[in-house]
Protein backbone atom coordinates (compact mmCIF):
# COMPACT_ATOMS: atom_id res chain seq x y z
CA UNK A 1 0.00 0.00 0.00
CA UNK A 2 2.78 2.18 1.09
CA UNK A 3 3.93 2.35 -2.93
CA UNK A 4 0.62 3.41 -4.04
CA UNK A 5 0.13 5.73 -1.27
CA UNK A 6 3.66 7.29 -2.71
CA UNK A 7 1.70 7.88 -5.43
CA UNK A 8 -1.38 9.26 -4.05
CA UNK A 9 0.68 11.87 -2.75
CA UNK A 10 1.66 13.88 -5.85
CA UNK A 11 -2.02 13.00 -6.72
CA UNK A 12 -3.17 15.17 -3.89
CA UNK A 13 -1.47 18.24 -5.46
CA UNK A 14 -2.98 17.54 -8.79
CA UNK A 15 -6.56 17.62 -7.29
CA UNK A 16 -5.08 20.96 -5.26
CA UNK A 17 -4.05 22.36 -8.54
CA UNK A 18 -7.18 22.30 -10.31
CA UNK A 19 -9.22 23.58 -7.05
CA UNK A 20 -7.30 26.18 -7.12
CA UNK A 21 -7.16 27.48 -10.60
CA UNK A 22 -11.37 26.38 -10.12
CA UNK A 23 -11.21 29.39 -7.82
CA UNK A 24 -9.15 31.66 -9.79
CA UNK A 25 -11.32 30.72 -12.97
CA UNK A 26 -15.01 32.30 -12.53
CA UNK A 27 -15.96 31.84 -16.09
CA UNK A 28 -14.95 28.05 -16.28
CA UNK A 29 -17.85 25.42 -16.17
CA UNK A 30 -18.45 22.49 -14.35
CA UNK A 31 -18.45 18.97 -16.52
CA UNK A 32 -17.68 16.50 -14.18
CA UNK A 33 -20.26 14.80 -11.78
CA UNK A 34 -17.62 12.48 -9.76
CA UNK A 35 -16.52 16.22 -8.48
CA UNK A 36 -19.11 15.64 -5.66
CA UNK A 37 -16.59 12.96 -4.44
CA UNK A 38 -13.66 15.90 -3.55
CA UNK A 39 -14.25 18.50 -0.43
CA UNK A 40 -17.24 20.28 0.40
CA UNK A 41 -15.26 23.85 -0.85
CA UNK A 42 -14.52 22.28 -4.12
CA UNK A 43 -17.89 21.51 -4.11
CA UNK A 44 -19.05 24.91 -3.86
CA UNK A 45 -17.21 25.88 -6.45
CA UNK A 46 -18.14 23.90 -8.90
CA UNK A 47 -19.65 26.20 -11.36
CA UNK A 48 -16.46 27.64 -11.87
CA UNK A 49 -14.23 24.34 -12.04
CA UNK A 50 -12.85 23.36 -15.58
CA UNK A 51 -11.79 20.04 -16.73
CA UNK A 52 -9.01 19.16 -18.75
CA UNK A 53 -9.23 16.99 -21.71
CA UNK A 54 -5.87 15.59 -23.39
CA UNK A 55 -8.02 14.25 -26.34
CA UNK A 56 -11.96 14.62 -27.75
CA UNK A 57 -12.29 11.12 -28.74
CA UNK A 58 -10.94 7.68 -27.62
CA UNK A 59 -8.89 7.45 -30.41
CA UNK A 60 -5.65 9.15 -29.25
CA UNK A 61 -5.22 7.02 -26.28
CA UNK A 62 -6.58 3.53 -27.99
CA UNK A 63 -5.69 1.69 -30.74
CA UNK A 64 -7.22 2.32 -34.07
CA UNK A 65 -11.16 1.26 -33.87
CA UNK A 66 -11.25 0.24 -30.31
CA UNK A 67 -14.32 -0.56 -28.93
CA UNK A 68 -15.04 -0.11 -25.58
CA UNK A 69 -15.67 -3.53 -23.88
CA UNK A 70 -19.26 -4.18 -22.84
CA UNK A 71 -20.03 -5.47 -18.72
CA UNK A 72 -20.41 -8.55 -20.05
CA UNK A 73 -16.45 -8.71 -21.85
CA UNK A 74 -15.15 -7.42 -18.57
CA UNK A 75 -16.81 -9.85 -16.12
CA UNK A 76 -15.38 -12.66 -18.48
CA UNK A 77 -12.20 -11.10 -17.99
CA UNK A 78 -12.16 -11.07 -14.18
CA UNK A 79 -13.29 -14.88 -14.26
CA UNK A 80 -10.26 -15.46 -16.28
CA UNK A 81 -7.93 -13.47 -14.25
CA UNK A 82 -9.18 -15.10 -11.42
CA UNK A 83 -8.72 -18.56 -12.86
CA UNK A 84 -5.11 -17.48 -13.78
CA UNK A 85 -4.23 -16.06 -9.51
CA UNK A 86 -5.90 -18.86 -8.31
CA UNK A 87 -3.63 -21.49 -10.34
CA UNK A 88 -0.35 -18.84 -10.35
CA UNK A 89 -0.63 -17.09 -7.62
CA UNK A 90 -2.23 -18.77 -4.72
CA UNK A 91 -1.03 -17.38 -0.86
CA UNK A 92 1.85 -19.71 -0.25
CA UNK A 93 3.35 -18.15 -3.95
CA UNK A 94 2.13 -14.45 -2.66
CA UNK A 95 3.49 -14.76 0.95
CA UNK A 96 6.42 -16.42 -0.49
CA UNK A 97 7.16 -13.39 -2.55
CA UNK A 98 6.97 -11.08 0.25
CA UNK A 99 9.51 -13.05 2.52
CA UNK A 100 12.08 -13.69 -0.42
CA UNK A 101 12.13 -9.94 -1.59
CA UNK A 102 12.43 -11.29 -4.83
CA UNK A 103 9.83 -11.13 -7.75
CA UNK A 104 8.95 -14.67 -9.31
CA UNK A 105 11.13 -14.02 -12.54
CA UNK A 106 9.03 -17.49 -14.37
CA UNK A 107 5.31 -15.03 -14.13
CA UNK A 108 6.23 -12.87 -16.79
CA UNK A 109 5.87 -15.53 -19.25
CA UNK A 110 3.04 -16.35 -17.69
CA UNK A 111 1.70 -13.46 -17.66
CA UNK A 112 2.44 -12.82 -21.47
CA UNK A 113 0.80 -16.57 -22.27
CA UNK A 114 -2.16 -15.41 -20.29
CA UNK A 115 -2.34 -12.03 -22.99
CA UNK A 116 -2.08 -9.73 -20.09
CA UNK A 117 0.94 -7.73 -20.35
CA UNK A 118 -0.88 -5.93 -23.31
CA UNK A 119 -4.19 -4.48 -22.31
CA UNK A 120 -4.26 -1.77 -24.21
CA UNK A 121 -1.60 -1.92 -26.84
CA UNK A 122 -2.40 -3.16 -30.51
CA UNK A 123 -3.40 -6.31 -31.63
CA UNK A 124 -0.72 -5.82 -34.36
CA UNK A 125 2.18 -6.18 -31.99
CA UNK A 126 0.24 -8.73 -29.87
CA UNK A 127 -1.98 -6.63 -27.65
CA UNK A 128 -5.45 -7.51 -26.85
CA UNK A 129 -6.58 -3.39 -26.75
CA UNK A 130 -8.70 -3.96 -24.93
CA UNK A 131 -8.82 -0.41 -23.14
CA UNK A 132 -8.18 1.01 -19.61
CA UNK A 133 -11.34 -0.60 -17.83
CA UNK A 134 -9.87 -4.46 -18.71
CA UNK A 135 -6.67 -3.20 -17.48
CA UNK A 136 -8.38 -2.07 -14.43
CA UNK A 137 -9.71 -5.43 -14.06
CA UNK A 138 -6.33 -7.40 -14.32
CA UNK A 139 -4.58 -4.94 -11.99
CA UNK A 140 -7.78 -5.47 -9.48
CA UNK A 141 -7.26 -9.31 -9.32
CA UNK A 142 -3.94 -9.89 -10.30
CA UNK A 143 -3.26 -7.10 -6.58
CA UNK A 144 -5.72 -8.94 -4.70
CA UNK A 145 -3.33 -12.24 -5.19
CA UNK A 146 -0.34 -10.11 -4.36
CA UNK A 147 0.29 -6.46 -4.41
CA UNK A 148 3.62 -7.19 -5.42
CA UNK A 149 3.05 -9.04 -8.69
CA UNK A 150 0.02 -5.94 -9.42
CA UNK A 151 2.67 -3.64 -8.76
CA UNK A 152 5.41 -5.21 -11.29
CA UNK A 153 2.95 -6.14 -13.37
CA UNK A 154 1.54 -1.99 -13.27
CA UNK A 155 5.25 -0.64 -14.36
CA UNK A 156 5.61 -3.19 -17.36
CA UNK A 157 2.19 -3.22 -18.76
CA UNK A 158 1.30 0.84 -18.27
CA UNK A 159 4.24 2.50 -17.63
CA UNK A 160 6.64 1.03 -20.48
CA UNK A 161 4.13 -0.62 -22.38
CA UNK A 162 1.36 1.68 -22.37
CA UNK A 163 4.01 4.59 -22.86
CA UNK A 164 5.65 3.03 -26.41
CA UNK A 165 2.08 2.17 -27.59
CA UNK A 166 1.14 6.12 -27.25
CA UNK A 167 4.13 7.80 -28.18
CA UNK A 168 6.18 5.04 -30.38
CA UNK A 169 6.09 5.31 -34.06
CA UNK A 170 5.54 2.09 -35.83
CA UNK A 171 8.91 0.83 -35.88
CA UNK A 172 9.85 1.21 -32.50
CA UNK A 173 6.27 -0.47 -31.46
CA UNK A 174 7.92 -3.39 -33.91
CA UNK A 175 10.92 -3.40 -32.36
CA UNK A 176 9.87 -3.44 -28.33
CA UNK A 177 6.61 -4.33 -28.18
CA UNK A 178 6.12 -8.30 -28.84
CA UNK A 179 8.84 -9.34 -26.91
CA UNK A 180 7.51 -6.76 -24.08
CA UNK A 181 3.81 -8.22 -24.48
CA UNK A 182 4.84 -11.44 -24.26
CA UNK A 183 6.59 -11.23 -21.40
CA UNK A 184 10.38 -12.51 -22.71
CA UNK A 185 11.04 -9.23 -22.01
CA UNK A 186 10.80 -6.65 -18.73
CA UNK A 187 10.07 -3.15 -19.01
CA UNK A 188 9.89 -0.39 -16.60
CA UNK A 189 9.99 3.23 -16.51
CA UNK A 190 12.77 5.71 -14.98
CA UNK A 191 11.83 9.26 -14.00
CA UNK A 192 12.34 9.36 -10.46
CA UNK A 193 16.03 10.18 -9.14
CA UNK A 194 17.18 10.78 -5.36
CA UNK A 195 16.56 14.49 -5.86
CA UNK A 196 13.70 15.18 -8.58
CA UNK A 197 10.44 13.20 -7.60
CA UNK A 198 7.51 15.19 -7.96
CA UNK A 199 9.81 17.71 -9.28
CA UNK A 200 10.33 16.85 -12.64
CA UNK A 201 12.43 19.34 -14.11
CA UNK A 202 14.91 19.67 -11.57
CA UNK A 203 16.03 16.06 -12.61
CA UNK A 204 19.64 16.05 -13.25
CA UNK A 205 20.45 12.72 -15.75
CA UNK A 206 21.38 14.45 -18.84
CA UNK A 207 21.90 13.01 -22.81
CA UNK A 208 24.82 14.68 -24.64
CA UNK A 209 24.36 14.82 -28.33
CA UNK A 210 26.89 12.78 -30.21
CA UNK A 211 26.77 11.39 -33.88
CA UNK A 212 23.90 8.84 -33.95
CA UNK A 213 22.36 9.76 -31.16
CA UNK A 214 22.71 10.74 -27.65
CA UNK A 215 25.21 9.10 -24.46
CA UNK A 216 22.55 9.15 -21.03
CA UNK A 217 24.78 9.90 -17.88
CA UNK A 218 23.38 10.05 -14.50
CA UNK A 219 21.08 8.25 -12.09
CA UNK A 220 17.68 6.61 -11.39
CA UNK A 221 16.05 5.98 -7.98
CA UNK A 222 13.19 3.81 -7.00
CA UNK A 223 12.96 2.21 -10.34
CA UNK A 224 10.12 -0.54 -10.31
CA UNK A 225 10.98 -3.28 -12.35
CA UNK A 226 14.65 -1.69 -12.34
CA UNK A 227 17.15 -4.51 -11.58
CA UNK A 228 15.05 -6.57 -14.06
CA UNK A 229 14.45 -4.78 -17.04
CA UNK A 230 15.98 -5.05 -20.29
CA UNK A 231 13.57 -1.97 -21.35
CA UNK A 232 13.32 0.99 -19.90
CA UNK A 233 11.99 4.28 -20.93
CA UNK A 234 14.51 7.16 -19.48
CA UNK A 235 13.81 10.77 -19.11
CA UNK A 236 16.87 13.38 -19.25
CA UNK A 237 17.48 16.81 -20.18
CA UNK A 238 18.99 17.32 -23.46
CA UNK A 239 18.81 21.20 -22.64
CA UNK A 240 19.56 21.97 -19.19
CA UNK A 241 18.55 25.81 -19.53
CA UNK A 242 15.74 24.89 -21.14
CA UNK A 243 13.37 23.72 -18.36
CA UNK A 244 10.35 21.84 -18.92
CA UNK A 245 11.30 22.33 -22.38
CA UNK A 246 14.62 20.51 -22.09
CA UNK A 247 13.39 16.77 -21.10
CA UNK A 248 13.29 14.24 -23.56
CA UNK A 249 12.16 10.49 -23.30
CA UNK A 250 13.98 7.67 -24.08
CA UNK A 251 13.72 3.57 -24.69
CA UNK A 252 17.31 2.25 -23.08
CA UNK A 253 17.97 -1.29 -23.96
CA UNK A 254 19.76 -2.50 -21.14
CA UNK A 255 21.43 -5.31 -22.36
CA UNK A 256 23.07 -5.33 -25.81
CA UNK A 257 20.93 -7.00 -28.72
CA UNK A 258 24.17 -7.23 -31.06
CA UNK A 259 26.21 -9.78 -28.25
CA UNK A 260 25.57 -12.96 -28.55
CA UNK A 261 25.35 -13.45 -24.46
CA UNK A 262 22.92 -10.45 -23.88
CA UNK A 263 25.61 -8.61 -22.08
CA UNK A 264 24.72 -5.50 -20.17
CA UNK A 265 24.77 -2.32 -22.47
CA UNK A 266 28.05 -0.40 -21.47
CA UNK A 267 27.49 2.34 -18.78
CA UNK A 268 24.79 0.55 -17.40
CA UNK A 269 24.19 -0.78 -13.91
CA UNK A 270 21.78 -1.32 -11.09
CA UNK A 271 23.83 0.19 -7.88
CA UNK A 272 21.88 -1.84 -5.72
CA UNK A 273 18.34 -3.45 -5.26
CA UNK A 274 15.88 -1.51 -2.55
CA UNK A 275 14.85 -3.11 0.61
CA UNK A 276 11.53 -2.18 1.46
CA UNK A 277 8.59 -2.00 4.21
CA UNK A 278 6.05 -3.47 1.72
CA UNK A 279 5.86 -4.40 -1.76
CA UNK A 280 8.69 -6.44 -1.62
CA UNK A 281 8.66 -8.78 -4.20
CA UNK A 282 7.91 -6.09 -7.02
CA UNK A 283 11.75 -5.22 -7.61
CA UNK A 284 12.79 -1.94 -6.58
CA UNK A 285 16.51 -0.35 -7.34
CA UNK A 286 18.44 2.52 -8.02
CA UNK A 287 19.95 2.72 -12.08
CA UNK A 288 22.95 4.28 -13.07
CA UNK A 289 23.72 5.50 -16.70
CA UNK A 290 27.31 6.61 -17.00
CA UNK A 291 27.42 7.55 -20.75
CA UNK A 292 25.28 5.31 -22.24
CA UNK A 293 24.88 5.24 -26.00
CA UNK A 294 20.85 5.57 -26.88
CA UNK A 295 20.43 6.09 -31.09
CA UNK A 296 18.47 8.46 -32.17
CA UNK A 297 15.79 5.91 -33.12
CA UNK A 298 15.23 5.54 -29.70
CA UNK A 299 13.85 8.84 -28.42
CA UNK A 300 10.41 8.83 -27.59
CA UNK A 301 8.00 11.44 -29.15
CA UNK A 302 10.59 14.34 -29.98
CA UNK A 303 13.42 16.05 -28.68
CA UNK A 304 12.63 18.01 -26.03
CA UNK A 305 8.95 16.66 -25.90
CA UNK A 306 9.99 14.37 -23.01
CA UNK A 307 7.18 16.30 -20.70
CA UNK A 308 4.14 15.82 -22.63
CA UNK A 309 5.16 12.01 -23.11
CA UNK A 310 5.60 11.75 -19.35
CA UNK A 311 2.38 14.04 -18.69
CA UNK A 312 0.19 12.35 -21.13
CA UNK A 313 0.83 8.71 -19.63
CA UNK A 314 0.87 10.04 -15.87
CA UNK A 315 -2.43 10.17 -15.48
CA UNK A 316 -3.40 6.83 -17.07
CA UNK A 317 -0.87 5.37 -14.91
CA UNK A 318 -2.49 6.58 -12.00
CA UNK A 319 -5.72 5.95 -12.93
CA UNK A 320 -4.54 1.85 -13.53
CA UNK A 321 -2.69 1.99 -10.43
CA UNK A 322 -5.57 3.11 -8.35
CA UNK A 323 -7.49 -0.44 -9.19
CA UNK A 324 -4.20 -2.00 -7.06
CA UNK A 325 -5.93 -1.16 -3.98
CA UNK A 326 -9.29 -2.36 -4.96
CA UNK A 327 -7.48 -5.93 -4.94
CA UNK A 328 -5.93 -5.34 -1.58
CA UNK A 329 -9.12 -3.96 -0.17
CA UNK A 330 -11.00 -7.32 -1.71
CA UNK A 331 -8.52 -9.48 -0.38
CA UNK A 332 -8.46 -7.67 3.19
CA UNK A 333 -12.64 -8.29 3.40
CA UNK A 334 -13.54 -11.20 0.97
CA UNK A 335 -10.40 -13.17 1.30
CA UNK A 336 -9.25 -12.83 4.79
CA UNK A 337 -11.69 -10.86 7.30
CA UNK A 338 -15.00 -12.61 5.94
CA UNK A 339 -13.97 -16.18 6.88
CA UNK A 340 -12.23 -15.90 9.88
CA UNK A 341 -14.69 -13.96 11.96
CA UNK A 342 -17.00 -16.45 10.44
CA UNK A 343 -15.19 -19.40 11.84
CA UNK A 344 -13.62 -17.90 15.01
CA UNK A 345 -16.35 -18.21 17.74
CA UNK A 346 -16.51 -16.90 21.43
CA UNK A 347 -18.92 -17.21 23.59
CA UNK A 348 -20.33 -20.09 21.89
CA UNK A 349 -21.04 -18.18 18.57
CA UNK A 350 -19.33 -16.65 15.65
CA UNK A 351 -17.69 -13.01 16.38
CA UNK A 352 -19.20 -11.92 13.62
CA UNK A 353 -22.39 -12.35 15.24
CA UNK A 354 -21.28 -8.94 17.11
CA UNK A 355 -22.38 -5.98 16.55
CA UNK A 356 -19.03 -4.00 16.63
CA UNK A 357 -17.74 -6.39 13.93
CA UNK A 358 -20.40 -6.24 11.80
CA UNK A 359 -19.90 -2.44 12.10
CA UNK A 360 -16.48 -2.93 10.43
CA UNK A 361 -17.33 -5.05 7.89
CA UNK A 362 -19.60 -2.55 6.46
CA UNK A 363 -17.46 0.04 6.61
CA UNK A 364 -14.55 -2.05 5.15
CA UNK A 365 -17.32 -3.34 2.20
CA UNK A 366 -18.55 0.54 1.68
CA UNK A 367 -15.40 2.16 1.39
CA UNK A 368 -14.32 -0.64 -1.59
CA UNK A 369 -17.72 -0.20 -3.49
CA UNK A 370 -17.16 3.27 -3.17
CA UNK A 371 -13.72 3.70 -4.52
CA UNK A 372 -14.13 0.77 -7.02
CA UNK A 373 -16.93 2.53 -8.50
CA UNK A 374 -14.23 6.13 -8.60
CA UNK A 375 -12.29 3.87 -10.25
CA UNK A 376 -14.25 2.32 -13.00
CA UNK A 377 -16.23 5.55 -13.75
CA UNK A 378 -13.18 7.56 -14.71
CA UNK A 379 -11.72 4.58 -16.84
CA UNK A 380 -15.30 4.41 -18.67
CA UNK A 381 -14.82 7.94 -19.20
CA UNK A 382 -11.59 7.53 -20.76
CA UNK A 383 -12.46 4.04 -22.86
CA UNK A 384 -16.16 5.27 -24.21
CA UNK A 385 -15.48 9.41 -24.08
CA UNK A 386 -11.56 9.93 -24.33
CA UNK A 387 -11.94 12.07 -21.55
CA UNK A 388 -8.39 11.84 -18.98
CA UNK A 389 -9.62 13.95 -16.57
CA UNK A 390 -6.27 15.03 -14.63
CA UNK A 391 -8.35 15.50 -10.87
CA UNK A 392 -10.43 11.90 -11.30
CA UNK A 393 -7.22 10.23 -11.99
CA UNK A 394 -5.80 11.46 -9.23
CA UNK A 395 -8.69 11.25 -6.95
CA UNK A 396 -9.27 7.78 -7.43
CA UNK A 397 -5.82 6.62 -6.46
CA UNK A 398 -5.67 9.11 -3.16
CA UNK A 399 -9.03 7.62 -2.77
CA UNK A 400 -8.13 4.25 -3.34
CA UNK A 401 -4.87 4.28 -1.49
CA UNK A 402 -6.41 6.00 1.85
CA UNK A 403 -9.17 3.66 2.17
CA UNK A 404 -6.89 0.35 1.38
CA UNK A 405 -5.08 1.42 4.14
CA UNK A 406 -8.06 2.33 6.49
CA UNK A 407 -9.77 -1.27 5.51
CA UNK A 408 -6.04 -3.42 6.05
CA UNK A 409 -6.04 -1.83 9.32
CA UNK A 410 -9.94 -3.37 10.59
CA UNK A 411 -8.67 -6.39 9.06
CA UNK A 412 -5.50 -6.63 11.60
CA UNK A 413 -8.32 -5.89 13.94
CA UNK A 414 -10.70 -7.98 13.12
CA UNK A 415 -8.24 -11.00 13.45
CA UNK A 416 -7.12 -10.08 16.94
CA UNK A 417 -4.08 -12.04 17.69
CA UNK A 418 -3.90 -13.57 14.35
CA UNK A 419 -3.99 -10.30 12.84
CA UNK A 420 0.18 -9.96 14.31
CA UNK A 421 1.72 -12.96 12.94
CA UNK A 422 2.83 -13.62 9.87
CA UNK A 423 0.86 -16.90 9.40
CA UNK A 424 -2.27 -14.84 8.04
CA UNK A 425 -2.10 -12.63 5.13
CA UNK A 426 -3.22 -9.14 6.95
CA UNK A 427 0.01 -8.22 8.02
CA UNK A 428 1.62 -8.32 4.45
CA UNK A 429 -1.70 -6.97 3.28
CA UNK A 430 -1.07 -3.80 5.92
CA UNK A 431 2.48 -3.29 4.33
CA UNK A 432 1.49 -3.74 0.85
Amino acid sequence: MKAFRTLSLPARRQISRHVITARSSPSSSLSSPSLSLLSPATTATATSFQTRRHASSSSSKHPEGFTPPTADDLAELRERVQEFTRREIPEAVAAATDRGNAFPAEMWAKLGEAGFLGMTADEAVGGLGLGYQAHCVVMEELSRASGSIGLSYAAHSQLCVNQLQLNGTPEQKQRFLPDLIAGAKVGALAMSEAGAGSDVVSMRTAAKKVDGGFLLTGTKMWITNGPDADIVVVYAKTDPSAGSKGITAFVVETKSSSSPGGETTAGFSCARKLDKMGMRGSNTGELVFDGVFVPEANVLGRVGGGVRVLMEGLDLERLVLSAGPLGLMQAALVDVALPFVHQRRQFGRPVAHNQLVQGKLADMYTRMQAARAYTYATAKDVDENGAVRTQDCAGAILYAAERATETALDCVQLLGGMGYVEEMPASRLLRE
